[in-house]
């Protein structure tokens, strides 16, 4: 037999371990520089407070459909293993090969981030040794070497075993909620912070609509990670049914520390004059002005934890990925050898940090190219799981759930409509011209890897 039939994964993770996951996989660098960078310049205060919560309960919509699937195949793979049970290998990998590179580029754009909060918040101390710049980013020997530690020590750890893990993933998970709240009680207690300052809702000479479908465009993006909850479903020591409601509560605290630090960052002074004074990072200096340097001890906390929880949590749903589809033959079984002693997919793991130590070498912009473009992996996940569910729940007919058969029909259509607005021209989220190339190359190689897999006899059929 090979490794994987004599050695399984181990179920050691616990309710708030997969919580902690997915929070730590929703909440990334993203939402502390995104007030500045899009929420209010494209929604305003009101804009992004209605786009968010629209775009959590779309995601929560879609994560109705997981619970239900993940209650039917609590197996590692999570959107693979739904499209091969439902619709066989070609489409399982077409979802498998998508879904991969959308998780894996995440894990070094959290490695790369740590740089950017020694910019932020140390001075740019890491800013030593200039290397060279791609597409107007600074390569820097320090930086590169801060994000490699990052990988290679968090890798390490993934490798020591799911336990550890995600001990370290609840811990992190909870500092950066306790600090966030801190920050918004902070915040409240301040009396140069008033609600006046939240005016107006919405951008100068933005149409209301407009700028509610701006944010609830990034909703994909914004809330990936709770998919991750399938991914380890194979490492739960509790019912599957606990899932649906781990990821609702994932997406719920993702949402609001998004509006909260969105709200913290307009409400210290009149939002439009505030943004006009051209900071370099407007959330940080909104939190100073709040609590001073003790605000900033808080957010660089918070930070911390966003980025290196970000790094736990695509670590280990991109090799349980991985490592799902070698056991079904669409890799290598290589991908899916399990070390003896830790019960974790070892070498998918060494796979994903090669891969990643590479990416701090090209820069952010470049690295921020393929994550937009890997964000339709994951519209392709969402759909292919809603589909899964409708077609389940039509094959096992004694499940009687109309509400969830309504919600798979919604889901699928939601996915297909991140999709538009990532392709078509003129949409709120259309890729830029160098995410489309880096698209039609993924695309091309996904191709050429399916033929040569099939003349390997990588991509028969199996089962789970």
């Amino acid at each position: 037999m090979s490794d994987t039939q004599e050695i399984k994964l181990e179920r050691k993770l616990k309710p708030i371990n997969v919580w902690s996951l997915a929070l730590g996989s929703i909440i990334g660098w993203g939402a502390f520089v995104m007030p500045g960078t899009t929420f209010l310049p494209k929604a305003g205060t009101l804009g992004t407070l209605i786009g968010m919560s629209i775009g959590a309960l779309i995601m929560i919509t879609i994560a109705m459909n997981y619970g239900y699937m993940v209650q039917k195949f609590p197996v590692a793979g999570g959107e693979y293993t739904f499209a091969n049970k439902c619709f066989g290998r070609r489409h399982a990998y077409i979802c498998g090969w998508f879904l991969s590179l959308s998780y894996l580029a995440i894990v070094p754009l959290n490695a790369t981030a740590l740089g950017l909060v020694s910019r932020k918040l140390l001075g740019g101390l890491l800013e030593v040794g200039y290397l060279y710049s791609v597409a107007g980013w600074d390569i820097y020997a320090g930086e590169i070497a801060l994000a490699s530690f990052a990988l290679i020590l968090f890798g390490l750890l993934s490798i020591k075993g799911i336990s550890v893990a995600g001990w370290l993933q609840t811990v992190m998970a909870l500092s950066l909620v306790a600090s966030v709240f801190i920050l918004v009680i902070g915040a409240l207690l301040n009396p140069d912070v008033k609600l006046s300052n939240l005016e107006p809702v919405y951008p100068e000479g933005k149409e209301p609509f407009a700028a509610i479908i701006a944010i609830v465009a990034v909703a994909p993006w914004a809330f990936v990670g709770f998919d991750s909850i399938p991914q380890a479903a194979e490492e739960f020591n509790f019912s599957p049914k606990k899932a649906n409601g781990i990821m609702i509560i994932a997406i719920l605290f993702g949402a609001f520390v998004y509006v909260a630090i969105n709200t913290i960052t307009a409400a210290v002074a009149p939002w439009e004059d505030f943004m006009a004074q051209g900071y370099d990072w407007p959330t940080g200096e909104a939190v100073e002005f709040i609590m001073g340097k003790a605000g900033l001890i808080f957010l660089g906390i918070a930070l911390v934890c966003a980025v290196l929880s970000g790094i736990i949590g695509f670590y280990m749903a991109t090799s349980r990925l991985l490592y799902s589809m070698a056991r079904e033959h669409a890799l290598p079984d290589w991908f899916g050898k399990i070390d003896q002693k830790s019960k974790t997919p070892k070498n998918a793991i060494f796979f994903i940090m090669i891969i990643s130590l590479t990416a701090p070498w090209f820069g952010r912009e470049v690295l921020g190219w393929v994550v937009d473009m890997s964000s339709i992996g994951a519209a392709i996940g969402y759909g292919y799981t809603c589909l899964s569910t409708c077609r389940t729940l039509k094959n096992n007919p004694q499940d009687k759930r109309p509400v969830l058969r309504l919600l798979s029909v919604l889901g699928a259509v939601f996915s297909f409509i991140f999709v538009i607005l990532l392709i078509i021209p003129g949409m709120p989220s259309y890729l830029a011209f160098e995410s489309r190339i880096c698209l039609i190359i993924w695309i091309a190689l996904g191709v050429l890897f399916y033929v040569w897999s099939g003349r390997q006899g990588f991509n028969k059929n199996s089962s789970v």
